[in-house]
């Protein structure tokens, strides 16, 4: 049984002209600012709306290595997502919306013409290669039976007309956006106990962290352990606490389920010891406490 997707960039087709989301999207005057071609293959788009005057940029894991080093006005991802399987589409969908600028805009365009999914043998390179059809919860901006293209933009940058008193349903358009998934984003905490301090927050309006499905739970966890290094190399913390608030005995405040990224340093405390057993300041220390010294 075939466990990993390491012949991907196989599919990668050799063309002499723009592809066709490319054209529309040219058209439709959806190009603009600073551009990034994310998973470019060959890099035949990059070149030739270079011709046409864009400022754009390629970045393939195989083709085109160098991994951007600044935010985009506008980031385009042709059919990438249905090579890659799921833990792989979530990576993109993240690194995607951590490369673009606060009011930029992403258009991912999936294939509408799969007959088969799943593995198979490709035909010229005699490879495992794996296809599979994708469905994202953004706007769709055009579909026909061959392929369709969402736009994305910051989860922040939406106006949602449900839950207008829930700050999380309505993150300001200001602030920072760290990292956003299809289900969960994370951002600093407006009211931070440390420097980096971020929450991890669903997008589905529920108050409590067990009443969501283990898919939702699941996406939480995993955009905070990406998160987890976005804050590392920004701010280099010693430590971390990681923590949820579940009804008002708890400390919730917010009826919106949410995770506490916190950075610990080195000194910020007299005393750390116990951690999150702190929560009840006089059960912190269980060392003493187990050792008879309480």
């Amino acid at each position: 049984m075939i466990q990993t997707n390491q012949y991907n960039h196989l599919t990668a087709k050799e063309r002499e002209t723009l592809s066709y989301p490319a054209k529309l999207l040219l058209n439709k005057n959806l190009l603009v600012g600073e551009i990034l071609d994310f998973g470019c293959g060959f890099g035949k788009d990059v070149e030739l709306l270079k011709e046409k005057g864009k400022n754009i940029v390629g970045y393939d894991k195989y083709y085109f290595p160098e991994y951007p080093t600044k935010r985009f006005d506008t980031i385009i991802c042709f059919y990438v997502l249905n090579v890659l399987m799921q833990d792989e589409q979530a990576k993109v969908l993240m690194e995607i919306s951590q490369l673009l600028k606060p009011t930029g805009k992403a258009y991912f365009a999936v294939r509408r013409d799969l007959q088969y999914e799943g593995f198979r043998t490709h035909k010229v390179h005699q490879k495992p290669t794996y296809q599979c059809n994708v469905i994202l919860n953004y706007q769709s901006v055009f579909k026909n039976e061959n392929c369709e293209i969402y736009e994305y933009k910051h989860f922040n940058q939406f106006k949602i007309e449900q839950n207008n008193n829930c700050p999380f349903c309505h993150p300001s358009s200001d602030s920072e956006l760290i990292l956003e998934s299809a289900t969960a984003y994370a951002i600093l905490d407006k009211f931070p106990v440390s420097n980096g301090h971020t929450l991890i927050i669903p997008k589905k309006h529920i108050s409590d962290y067990f009443n969501l499905s283990f898919k939702e739970q699941s996406a939480c966890w995993f955009i905070l352990n990406q998160v987890k290094e976005i804050i590392s190399n920004r701010f280099n913390p010693d430590g971390f606490n990681v923590g949820i608030n579940i009804n008002g005995a708890a400390g919730q405040t917010v009826p919106h389920v949410h995770i506490h990224l916190i950075p610990r340093y080195n000194d910020d405390v007299e005393n750390p010891i116990g951690g999150v057993r702190n929560v009840i300041p006089s059960k912190g220390n269980y060392l003493k406490t187990r050792t008879g010294e309480l």
